[in-house]
């Protein structure tokens, strides 16, 4: 087992606990924390797979944007520690049914691959996933579709502003 198999075998790990501790959490602090850590996990695991800009996208979006408005809505809410219910037993052994289910099928994709690992990443592949390659594509091949999402989104932001501001006369 080489460097780049522990590192991606531990940042899978770092990712599974984050993401249990997530959704076992009473605290929606707590909870929000964990999804940060399972965003930097996410992170690590797209460098093992040469895909720079997703890295650097996964932190400052998800867990620096996304995670800093999740965290103001929480404080704005005043949430208290949940209590855990499961609801009936009927639903319980449902909800143990469908984990025990998304676990097997990803325990038979893992045996499936011969060594457990996804198969090596081309050189034409790492070559896709870095900042300079993603910027070249947006700026000349997809430059309309890229300034029409920025125009959809300038136009959906300003509809937020004013539907918002119709609401507080």
């Amino acid at each position: 087992m080489n460097w780049g198999e522990i590192v991606f075998w531990v940042l899978s790990a770092g990712a599974i606990v984050s993401a249990l501790l997530m959704v076992t959490r009473k605290s929606a602090v707590s909870s929000a924390l964990s999804l940060v850590m399972t965003f930097c996990f996410l992170a690590g695991l797209y460098l093992t797979l040469q895909a720079q800009f997703l890295a650097i996208v996964q932190v400052a979006v998800y867990a620096g944007a996304i995670m800093v408005l999740v965290l103001f809505v929480i404080m704005l809410l005043n949430l208290k520690e949940e209590r855990l219910t499961l609801g009936t037993d009927r639903k319980a052994l449902i909800g143990t049914l469908g984990v025990i289910a998304i676990f097997a099928q990803i325990a038979a994709i893992i045996f499936a691959n011969s060594n457990g690992l996804p198969p090596a990443i081309s050189a034409k592949a790492a070559e896709l996933g870095t900042v300079e390659s993603v910027g070249m594509s947006l700026y000349s091949s997809f430059a309309f579709p890229f300034e029409m999402a920025s125009v959809i989104l300038i136009v959906s932001a300003v509809g937020a502003i004013v539907l918002a501001k119709k609401k507080l006369r």
